[in-house]
């Protein structure tokens, strides 16, 4: 006998055309939140509910995760976290690209590109602990999942990065991943293309990589080079997860740089050759222009590019560097050394290749978008509706259902997020309605800090956080810690 009790639900969502996270096709469902979790998933007719939205054929999906953010300090600064609820994400993982907020002491600036997440004042935790805590405090509005960064631990660590670690500097290294990885963190995470890493040989990485079976964890890199080598720096992130017998994740994989447009074809070969031995992934961004600190040795005159902010010439952000270079009459190099320390768009990479990644089965959509950036690349508020609207709908590169995978079960997954990922009952209700004809990004590179249209509601743990446009005051984020194996079975393999 069923009880009222049994049948009510905090909310009801009624009529929706629920898109589940696996892939598998559309179906139109009702579904019952109570208590923060999915309780019931059907025609619930029988159902009553303090809230009931009539979903009217909206798709229904789980939360979206960005699997690749910078968003570290953000989370707590800026806690109603505009850019990415707006988006429909409901879990953010930080800590990325070899940079993450802790553990993290300080000895003066924070070196590049650590200062991508804030200034000296912002690195408030030497341990991971104090981050977890910082993040708990502030209530953001979306869940945070944290990796652990490789140049983050350097820099505790030694006296300068332009060289390897020492056996002991590796040791103190491992010792600090090892009690953050006790602490729930997702992983590892590498840098080596930054001049703050690139010092490190691969045997550095893979004693540091070591910790992460144990705990069930993975490593994530931005690999050595994403121009002409970019098959070597492949070899490389494989050879760490051998080694270390761990899942792999290659952060926006690209083809980066005049000559090596076109090679998406053999880049993927590459992978899907290594997929069958061992577990291998990759997320990207849905764009052909990307974005980090000014880097000269990048400055060549084969691309353009745009300053996004400078410290000793701040009035120069939004022009191209060939610009300033004409207006000093000055190389484009000269220009650049000028410019820094200072932030740039990179004009680096094929639409063609770009698509090619984007649709491949291995490939999660992490949005790497730098909230800190004065004017930031448009991923930062528009990746997940740009992939939604763009290229499933308007360009029909992949099928809806498999958009959403990208973004919700197949990162779950990946990272070890227990409950999360799929609308599924006992899940936790990190829920995102959205109009399938309406949603897109409305950020562009001259204005990019713009709403997309389309997402018309997001609950995260069970809260109405975002609502027709605008954030409620309701915020229910918190830190996550990486699920136990067996809490993933539902979630299938890597």
């Amino acid at each position: 006998m069923t009880t009222d009790s049994q049948t009510h639900a905090d909310t009801l969502i009624k009529g929706a055309r629920l898109i589940d996270g696996t892939g598998a096709p559309a179906v139109l469902r009702d579904v019952a939140i109570k208590d923060g979790t999915i309780v019931a998933i059907g025609a619930l007719d029988q159902w009553t509910a303090e809230n009931v939205v009539e979903a009217d054929g909206r798709v229904l999906a789980p939360g979206f995760i960005d699997v690749h953010t910078h968003d570290d300090t953000h989370v707590i600064r800026s806690p109603e976290m505009l850019p990415k609820i707006s988006q429909g994400v409901t879990t953010v993982i930080v800590g990325n690209c070899g940079i993450s907020a802790s553990p993290v002491t300080l000895k003066g600036a924070p070196p590049d590109p650590m200062n991508l997440l804030g200034a000296q004042g912002d690195f408030k935790y030497p341990t991971f602990a104090a981050y977890i805590d910082a993040v708990n405090d502030a209530r953001p509005a979306v869940n945070v999942g944290a990796l652990i960064g490789h140049t983050a631990l350097r820099n505790n660590h030694m006296d300068r990065l332009d060289r390897g670690a020492s056996p002991d500097e590796i040791e103190g290294m491992r010792a600090q991943l090892e009690e953050a990885l006790a602490h729930g963190a997702l992983g590892l995470s590498s840098g080596l293309a930054y001049g703050s890493a690139f010092s490190a040989p691969p045997e550095e990485v893979m004693a540091l990589a070591e910790p992460l079976a144990n705990a069930g964890a993975l490593y994530t890199t931005h690999m050595r080079t994403e121009f002409d080598a970019i098959l070597d720096a492949m070899d490389e992130a494989y050879r760490v997860g051998k080694h270390a017998r761990i899942p792999v994740v290659i952060s926006h994989l690209k083809c980066a740089g005049p000559s090596n447009w076109g090679r998406s074809t053999e880049v993927l070969k590459s992978l899907d050759k290594v997929r069958a031995g061992q577990p291998v992934g990759c997320d990207c961004y849905p764009y052909n222009r990307s974005s980090s600190t000014l880097d000269v040795k990048q400055v060549t005159g084969d691309i353009d590019i745009t300053i996004t902010w400078s410290t000793p010439h701040p009035e120069m952000a939004g022009k191209l560097i060939s610009e300033v270079a004409a207006e000093w009459q000055v190389t484009q190099q000269e220009a650049g050394k000028r410019l820094q320390p200072a932030g740039a768009v990179y004009h680096n990479m094929s639409e063609d290749d770009v698509r090619r990644i984007l649709s491949h089965p291995a490939t999660m959509v992490g949005s790497d978008g730098l909230p800190n950036d004065p004017l930031p690349h448009p991923r930062l508020w528009g990746a997940f509706p740009r992939v939604l609207g763009h290229y499933a709908r308007d360009t029909s590169l992949v099928p809806l259902e498999e958009a959403v995978r990208k973004m919700t079960g197949l990162s779950a997954r990946r990272f070890g997020l227990a409950g999360r990922g799929l609308v599924k009952v006992g899940f936790h209700a990190d829920l995102v309605l959205f109009d399938a004809d309406k949603v897109r990004d409305t950020a562009t590179f001259a204005e990019p800090r713009q709403t997309a249209d389309g997402i018309d509601a997001v609950w995260v743990n069970g809260a109405l956080s975002y609502l027709d446009g605008a954030v409620t005051g309701l915020r229910a984020g918190h830190f996550v810690a990486r699920g136990e194996a067996s809490k993933l079975d539902a979630l299938g393999h890597f």
